[in-house]
């Protein structure tokens, strides 16, 4: 007679996840009363989604219409159910998927409880997602950059400023220069914004590097200066002349055919320069760090400095490169709030924007996909305060303005779970014998 050995795979479960796992359980519960206690009992009427724009080749493209207290009691049975299902079991490595469609549903309900008896744009919120996320989401590619070689970059936020304020007064300057049909002022603005982006980058690498002073501290100090200076220059320049402060704007740039396409057209294929490089540079840089040498040892410098300079890897002249490639990327950031958006400067006008970024490279594990998905909740955290504002809710406009702070708290905090940022980040390496 044989016999069958049966190999059962225990999985340990540390103290701290399965507190996180209850925590998130009792969470979808709370969210299924508080959907239907406030966004199903006693809401009536429709909510009407518009899904295409009036300009778009499918103008008569339907919207979607959702009858507000059914769509939230069949969320609030989801939630409730998903909830029992984490207490009693879990969903393991789909816990954060999961854990991102509750809260997609949470946040969909309430659209429809604002929008019941009224008509809604979800196109142009989504549209204006993509927008506001673009000077968050090239802050986290920035600090991904640096960070991946273990420098911390708190100065992503006087980057952006500093980038805003030089794209803004030097496109001004150039505003009616125009060659063969290109827009100099867009396309100067942007090129002193990535310089200023990089000399504020070799300040913080000189001194974090070379100099070894406290990271955060460096990155602190760069921030004041950052505010301080814009701020006396707004004073002393642009508010004296005011033809300084008066950029133009970089124009959205259609991809033909994939323009048209009802919803994802306009949102992602009708944009300006700065959402395309954004993405453009999230491919890239995931690829460069997860697929070439550089990205090999960018990886092993943040991890372990010392083993890669024993294999000789040049610890000093890689963090160097990134540090400044990171201040590059946010300065062109900054340069969107100027020239690709307002067209003028008004003073600390990225509002803690360059730490919002910070907290989605946190979200995205220090990856630039998640980084970039990041900086997207982020800004539809805004756009919907926006557009709440808009349809005239019944919501403080202040609890409407703490919204995207409030995001930030929440990730920060680790709904979505511990982070382990690279080993080595923010110690200073001293290489032996020098």
């Amino acid at each position: 007679m044989t016999a069958t050995a049966v190999a059962i795979e225990t999985v340990d479960v540390t103290p701290a996840e399965l507190r996180r796992s209850r925590i998130i359980g009792f969470s979808y519960i709370v969210m299924a009363i508080l959907v239907l206690w406030l966004f199903g009992l006693g809401t009536e009427g429709d909510a009407r989604f518009g899904l295409a724009q009036p300009t778009e080749r499918f103008a008569d493209f339907p919207d979607l219409v959702l009858p507000a207290a059914p769509f939230a009691y069949g969320v609030a049975i989801v939630l409730a159910f998903l909830g029992g299902a984490q207490l009693m079991r879990g969903f393991g490595k789909w816990t954060n998927i999961i854990l991102g469609i509750a809260l997609l549903l949470f946040v969909f309900a309430f659209l429809t409880w604002a929008t019941a008896g009224k008509s809604f744009s979800l196109v142009g919120m989504l549209r204006e997602t993509v927008l506001r996320a673009v000077p968050i989401g090239l802050g986290a590619l920035s600090g991904v950059l640096c960070e991946r070689v273990a420098v911390i970059n708190i100065a992503i936020e006087g980057m952006l400023l500093t980038g805003a304020f030089t794209g803004a007064l030097v496109g001004s300057a150039a505003r009616n220069v125009e060659v063969g049909g290109l827009n100099i002022a867009v396309i100067l603005g942007i090129g002193v914004a990535i310089i200023a982006g990089a000399l504020l980058a070799l300040a913080l690498a000189v001194l974090a590097i070379k100099y070894r002073v406290d990271q955060i501290i460096v990155g602190v100090v760069i921030n004041i200066f950052a505010v301080g200076l814009t701020g006396f220059m707004a004073v002393r320049v642009l508010a004296n002349n005011e033809h300084l402060n008066s950029t133009s704007t970089a124009k959205p740039i259609g991809i033909p055919l994939l323009e048209d396409i009802p919803v994802l057209g306009t949102v992602f294929f009708r944009q300006n320069i700065f959402v395309y490089v954004m993405f453009a540079l999230t491919a890239l840089l995931t690829f460069g760090l997860f697929r070439t040498r550089w990205g090999l040892r960018s990886r092993a410098v943040g991890e372990h400095p010392r083993a890669a300079d024993t294999l000789g890897v040049r610890v000093y002249r890689l963090r160097y490169l990134n540090v400044m490639l990171g201040g590059m990327v946010a300065g062109f950031g900054g340069a969107y709030l100027t020239v690709g958006a307002v067209g003028r400067f008004d003073d600390n006008m990225t509002s803690g924007r360059g730490f919002i970024a910070l907290a989605a490279m946190i979200f995205g594990r220090w990856h630039p996909v998640g980084a970039v998905s990041g900086a997207l909740v982020f800004g539809f955290a805004e756009a919907m305060r926006t557009k709440l504002a808009i349809l005239g809710t019944n919501i403080p406009s202040e609890f409407l303005a703490m919204t995207p702070y409030v995001v930030t708290i929440i990730v920060v905090a680790g709904l979505v779970g511990k982070a382990r940022p690279p080993a080595a980040d923010g110690q200073p390496y001293i290489k032996e014998g020098g």
